[in-house]
């Protein structure tokens, strides 16, 4: 082939590259190239692209239904009117105007999710370490210096990050404790930016008051995992850009950006075009 289009579940591994053949470019239809070894790619001179466009609303949506379901209690109230209950005073809920969020990663995903909570009366506290501090404050958010700063600050802390060796467990024992008792943490990021045993440590100390999560460092998780059995947290089986449109949207992309490059040697949105 001399190119090649993958989603998620497609592992392009440096076995496989190798001996690419005629293969000149991989194109991840979606945001994460962790299922792609680009180092090993970059090599042997295959530009890597993704779609960093085409899931964003989507994923931004995902973020905020999981807070909406979170500070609501809504699919722990769901689930008793569908067995014929009826308890009002148990699902007593949390509002969101005049909370602090706080957004890790501010480029497409995380910049729409902190916009559309400053239309719900939010206060928005942003951290990006290749950000300056005007830029984010030109947005209408308040920027941190640092990611301790912004979890003592937040009531809800959201990621929106890759995954990398940086930011492997960016959200530990630690962090964790730093954010105000009672806070709520949400990714729809990737799997491993939050260490989940020590998340399900800070729950079950009644430290942190719930979570949402779209994303697991191993997915499925198993059946044992400790963040199922909890009732303060909402789980989803990694459904961010699982939406008609965001899956539409990431196939022409990804189509588009292939033929551009293979027939006019046109390159956008490559993760590795310099070092190739």
């Amino acid at each position: 082939a001399d190119g090649a289009i993958v989603r998620s579940g497609t592992r392009i591994t440096a076995d496989l590259l190798e001996n690419p053949g005629k293969l000149r470019a991989i194109v991840r239809a979606g945001v994460g190239v962790d299922n792609i070894d680009v180092a090993t790619a970059t090599r042997k001179g295959v530009i890597v692209m993704n779609t960093p466009g085409g899931n964003t609303v989507s994923t931004c949506e995902q973020t905020w239904a999981l807070i909406f379901a979170l500070m609501r209690h809504t699919c722990a109230a769901d689930a008793v009117m569908h067995q014929g209950g009826w308890d009002r005073n148990k699902y007593v809920g949390t509002q969101l105007a005049g909370k602090t969020l706080g957004v890790i990663g501010l480029g497409r995903i995380g910049r729409e999710v902190a916009k559309r909570a400053l239309a719900m009366d939010m206060q928005v506290v942003g951290y990006d370490p290749i950000l300056a501090a005007e830029r984010i404050s030109t947005w209408g958010f308040t920027p941190a210096s640092d990611i301790p700063t912004l979890l003592k600050q937040a009531d809800i802390v959201t990621v929106h990050v890759p995954m990398t060796e940086e930011t492997k467990n960016l959200l530990g024992a630690a962090e964790l404790a730093m954010m105000k008792k009672g806070a709520r943490v949400i990714n729809c990021a990737r799997g491993g930016i939050i260490d989940e045993n020590a998340l399900a440590e800070a729950l079950q100390s009644g430290h942190l008051a719930g979570a949402g999560l779209d994303v697991f460092a191993e997915e499925p998780p198993p059946a044992n995992h400790p963040l199922r059995s909890m009732s303060n947290v909402v789980l989803t089986p990694h459904l961010g850009a699982s939406t008609n449109e965001a899956q539409k949207s990431v196939a022409l992309e990804a189509a588009h950006l292939l033929v551009d490059y293979l027939t006019r040697g046109q390159v956008q949105s490559a993760v590795n075009l310099p070092a190739v």
